[in-house]
């Protein structure tokens, strides 16, 4: 909690080191909109963010947390709302940032096993609830019409398939054709 009373902002100068810190973000349903507007959603019904801030050796902290929410989206075929419940477990390790260590440039990188940030002022709870919503939204989300209308179409076979394409060869051998034809009626 921030000096204001704000509880979706932690100042880290006002955690505590024995003890975690923890938390319970619920958003307010304007704030519900507003997430939703960011997101492309169409509607944002739930979200919270719940867990706790555990101090780690050399002034780290680990947030451990439950993502909760049901978000309703456009379908990505028949456009009708559809609407889907994301339950996500989050760790995030946030890190003083000179003990991240920083790639050479031009050099390979491995992607870490744990996500590490750099440990800000302040954490923002409202921030991680978004990101992690973020990523764990349905990158095509189908309604109950589109399934219909993907098993109700006739599949082709692929050898209508292949027929029905045109060969991009049989162009380029048309092509050729041509203009052996034409250089010889030049002579």
């Amino acid at each position: 909690m921030d000096r204001g009373g704000n509880p979706a902002r932690l100042r880290v100068s006002t955690l505590r080191r024995d003890v975690p810190t923890q938390f319970d973000l619920r958003p307010e349903a304007e704030e519900r909109a507003a997430l939703a507007a960011e997101l492309g959603l169409l509607g944002l019904r739930k979200a919270r963010l719940a867990g706790e801030l555990v101090p780690e050796a050399g002034g780290a902290y680990r947030l451990t947390a439950d993502l909760g929410a049901t978000v309703v989206q456009a379908c990505v075929v028949t456009l009708d709302p559809v609407t889907t419940r994301i339950d996500e477990e989050i760790s995030l390790l946030f890190r003083p940032a000179q003990q991240i260590d920083a790639p050479d440039p031009g050099s390979e990188v491995e992607v870490p096993e744990e996500e590490e940030e750099p440990l800000p002022d302040v954490i923002d709870l409202r921030k991680v609830l978004a990101e992690a919503l973020s990523l764990a939204l349905p990158p095509y989300p189908r309604s109950a019409a589109a399934e219909e209308l993907a098993e109700a179409a006739p599949e082709e076979s692929e050898a209508e398939l292949s027929e029905s394409r045109p060969n991009p060869f049989a162009g380029l051998a048309g092509l050729r054709d041509k203009l052996s034809k034409e250089e010889k009626d030049e002579e």
